[in-house]
C-alpha cells in the first residue's frame, strides 16, 4: 500500500510574500527612522545657528551690573599663576628682579594678613619684586583670597590718584605723603623690561594695564604705572607629597615650606635676582629689605639674628651658654644663595629626623639653620651672613618706626595696627581711599 505526499505550492508561496513583505516593512521602517535623524540634525543645526547670531551682551552686561549691585563681595574667577598651578592676584606690568615668597600658616588671622599686604604694597616693595603667597590648606586661601584681593584693589587706587595729580603738571614735593608714589608712577613706556612669567600672556597693546581697568582710563606715556605681580600657591601644590612626611609624624609648616622652595625656584631660575622669604606672622614690611643683599656675591645668603631663650626669658649675657641663634622668620639672598640653602635646609631636616629619632618632632627652623650656618662645609657654596636682630616697634618711637623696613609684627603690649593706620590717615590722599580713616 502506497503513501502520497501531496505539497501545496500556493501557500509556499503566500509564506515567501508575507517573508518578502516583511523585509520590505522593515527596509521602509530603517529609512524612514534614517530620514528623521537626518531632519533632526538639520533643525538642531539651524537652531544653534540662528541662537548664534543673536547678540547677548546687552544681558549679559544687565546680569553682571545686577550682581555687581546686590553682591559686592562675589569671588572673581581665578587665574592659575604658573603651569596651571596657584592663583593670581594681579599681574604685574612688567619683569621684577626681586622676588618676596611670604609663608602663611594657618594661625594667622585676617586682621595679620591684611596688615602684611597693606604695609607690603607701601613699602616700594612691589615696584620692585613680585609677592608669592604660600598657604598652608585650603581654608587659609577660601578666608584669605577677598583680603589680599581688596587690598590690591585700594592701593591701586591710591596710585592712580597719585598719577592722576602728577600727570596734571604736580610735583612729588607738592604731596604730604606717607610713602614714595614715584616709585609706582614710571616716565615713557616699560615695555621693554619684558612681561611678567605670571599667569597667562596677553598680548594687547593694554597688556601692563589689564589689572586696573576698574580703576581709571590707561595710563597716559608720561605717567605709566608700574608694581609687581602678587599670586598665591596652596603647598600641597609645591609638594603634593608631602615629601616629609616619611621623617616626621606631623610636619609642621615652618619645615615643610622648605620642600615648596626648590619647585617655587626651580620654576623661576634666573628669572629673580634678589629672594626674601618672609613669616606673614611674625614680620611687617615697612621698607624694602632686599636693598640689602645688592652689593653681596651670587651666593649671599642673609640671616637675622636673636637671643637665644630659656624658659621663656632671655639668657643672660654672663651665662657661657650665652649665644646668637638664627631667626627664621626672615631670610634674605641672592637666587642661587636661597636655593643652595633650600636644598640643604631638606638634607638636614632628613639627616636630623634619622640621627635623632626619638627627638624629631622637637626640631625647630631656628636649630637646623645654625647648624648649617656654622657648617664648614657648606660655607664653601653658601656665604652666610648674620645681622642684627629685627627690631620690637614697641621699642621705637614714631619717628623711629616710620623710618624702619622691617619690624615685628606680634606684640601684646603694643597695636602695631592701630599704629600704622593713625600714621596713613594723615595724609589726605591716603584718607580719602582708605575706609578706616
Amino acid at each position: 500500500m502506497g503513501i502520497f505526499l501531496v505539497f501545496f505550492p500556493e501557500k509556499q508561496h503566500q509564506q515567501h510574500y508575507i517573508l518578502k513583505r516583511t523585509n520590505s516593512s522593515h527596509i521602509f521602517t530603517k529609512t524612514q527612522s534614517t530620514i528623521s535623524v537626518c531632519i533632526l540634525l538639520i533643525f538642531l543645526t539651524l537652531l544653534l545657528f540662528t541662537l548664534s547670531s543673536f547678540e547677548p551682551n546687552d544681558v549679559v552686561s544687565s546680569h553682571r551690573r545686577f550682581l555687581s549691585q546686590n553682591t559686592p563681595n562675589i569671588k572673581p574667577p581665578n587665574s592659575p599663576a604658573l603651569q596651571g598651578l596657584g592663583t593670581l592676584y594681579v599681574r604685574g606690568t612688567s619683569v621684577k628682579d626681586g622676588l618676596v615668597i611670604c609663608h602663611v600658616i594657618s594661625s594667622v588671622t585676617t586682621d595679620e594678613l591684611k596688615l602684611f599686604v597693606r604695609t607690603f604694597l607701601r613699602s616700594g616693595l612691589p615696584s620692585k619684586s613680585d609677592l608669592v603667597f604660600v598657604f598652608n590648606s585650603i581654608s587659609t586661601i577660601d578666608s584669605f583670597d577677598y583680603v589680599i584681593r581688596e587690598e590690591i584693589d585700594t592701593f591701586l587706587k591710591l596710585i592712580i590718584q597719585y598719577r592722576e595729580n602728577l600727570g596734571n603738571g604736580s610735583q612729588i614735593v607738592d604731596f604730604f605723603s606717607g610713602f614714595d608714589p614715584t616709585r609706582f608712577v614710571k616716565p615713557g613706556q616699560d615695555s621693554d623690561r619684558g612681561e611678567p612669567i605670571w599667569g597667562k600672556r596677553v598680548k594687547t597693546e593694554t597688556n601692563n594695564n589689564n589689572n586696573n581697568s576698574s580703576f581709571g582710563d590707561v595710563a597716559s606715556e608720561l605717567t605709566r604705572l608700574s608694581y609687581g605681580s602678587v599670586v598665591g600657591f596652596g603647598i600641597w601644590e609645591l609638594d603634593p607629597e608631602n615629601s616629609l612626611s616619611g621623617f616626621l609624624d606631623w610636619v609642621p609648616m615652618g619645615l615643610r615650606r622648605w620642600a615648596c622652595y626648590p619647585m617655587i625656584l626651580g620654576r623661576v631660575k634666573r628669572k629673580f635676582k634678589r629672594v626674601m622669604l618672609v613669616d606673614a606672622k611674625e614680620v611687617l614690611l615697612l621698607g624694602d629689605p632686599l636693598g640689602r643683599i645688592k652689593s653681596h656675591s651670587a651666593e649671599s645668603v642673609i640671616f637675622s639674628s636673636t637671643m637665644e631663650q630659656k624658659h621663656g626669658r632671655k639668657v643672660n649675657k654672663l651665662n657661657k651658654s650665652h649665644r646668637k641663634v638664627i631667626d627664621p622668620t626672615l631670610i634674605l639672598g641672592r637666587e642661587r644663595g636661597v636655593r643652595r640653602l633650600s636644598a640643604a635646609m631638606l638634607t638636614e631636616i632628613v639627616r636630623s629626623t634619622t640621627r635623632q629619632h626619638h627627638k624629631r618632632n622637637s626640631l625647630t627652623e631656628s636649630a637646623l639653620l645654625s647648624q648649617l650656618a656654622s657648617n664648614e662645609f657648606l660655607q664653601k657654596s653658601i656665604k652666610f651672613i648674620t645681622t642684627e636682630s629685627i627690631p620690637d616697634p614697641s621699642q621705637l618711637s614714631r619717628v623711629e618706626l616710620a623710618n624702619m623696613t622691617v619690624v615685628r609684627s606680634g606684640n601684646s603690649n603694643l597695636d602695631i595696627g592701630l599704629v600704622i593706620m593713625k600714621h596713613i590717615c594723615s595724609f589726605p590722599i591716603e584718607s580719602s581711599v582708605y575706609t578706616e580713616c
